[in-house]
This record gives C-alpha cells, sequence and structure tokens, in this order.
C-alpha cells in the first residue's frame, strides 16, 4: 500500500518512518512525503491515472495550500483516494474536514496505534 502524508514539518517523516518501521521492512506500507498542498498535488498528477497512492494523511495548517484546500482539490480530482486529516488544534476543524470529505481526523500527538489500524483494517502491530 502506498501513502502520502503531507505536513510542512519535515520531522514528520522520521516519526512516521520510526513506527511504521517494521511495516515499511515487509513492505506492507511505503510511504510518499510532501511538505505542502502544492506538492502532494504534484506528485500525485505525477504518479499518473489512477495515482497509486490509497490514503493521504494531510496537516491541515500549512502554508501556501491547507490541509482543507487540498482535501477538497483531493476529492475533486482522485475521489477513491482515502484523506484523513490531522491537526494540533483539537476538534476546531473537524466539522469542515468531515463535510468536506475527509475520511478521518486525528489531533497531535498522533495515535500511531489507531493510525496502524485504519490503514490495515485493525490488524495493526504496535
Amino acid at each position: 500500500m502506498k501513502a502520502m502524508v503531507v505536513d510542512d514539518e519535515r520531522d514528520v517523516e522520521l516519526l512516521f518512518r520510526q513506527y511504521f518501521r517494521k511495516e515499511i521492512q515487509q513492505n506492507r506500507i511505503e510511504f510518499i512525503f510532501a511538505f505542502s498542498g502544492e506538492d502532494a498535488l504534484e506528485k500525485l498528477q505525477n504518479m499518473g491515472q489512477p495515482p497509486e497512492v490509497m490514503v493521504i494523511l494531510s496537516d491541515i495548517n500549512m502554508p501556501g495550500m491547507n490541509g482543507l484546500d487540498l482535501l477538497k482539490a483531493v476529492k475533486r480530482t482522485f475521489p477513491t483516494i482515502k484523506v484523513s486529516m490531522i491537526t494540533a488544534y483539537s476538534n476546531q476543524y473537524y466539522k469542515d474536514a468531515m463535510s468536506a470529505g475527509a475520511d478521518n481526523f486525528y489531533t497531535k500527538p498522533l495515535d500511531f496505534t489507531t493510525l496502524k489500524k485504519e490503514l490495515f483494517g485493525g490488524a495493526a502491530n504496535a
């Protein structure tokens, strides 16, 4: 499975690589990292049709195109991709994200056990 993580904080890549180390080694998941909404859309468009990405995990607050705008663009252009939103701002954006088509909503700090259950259908090995 290919998953895209979109966050302007570059240390998020290290976090995901650490928490999913075993799944990456077992080729159960491959992460693609984008550091802005624009970067994410460009990478998706360059993958061909349909993109290989099955799920996007995106921060909401980013400079330039924010996560909610990215969510709307992805749902419009690539409706089969699941999009989960991540924010440090509690549930302030929950209603907006869900009405725009978000599949899930997470608050920081991320609960990686719950996230693994979402990605692997409940068969998570923390």
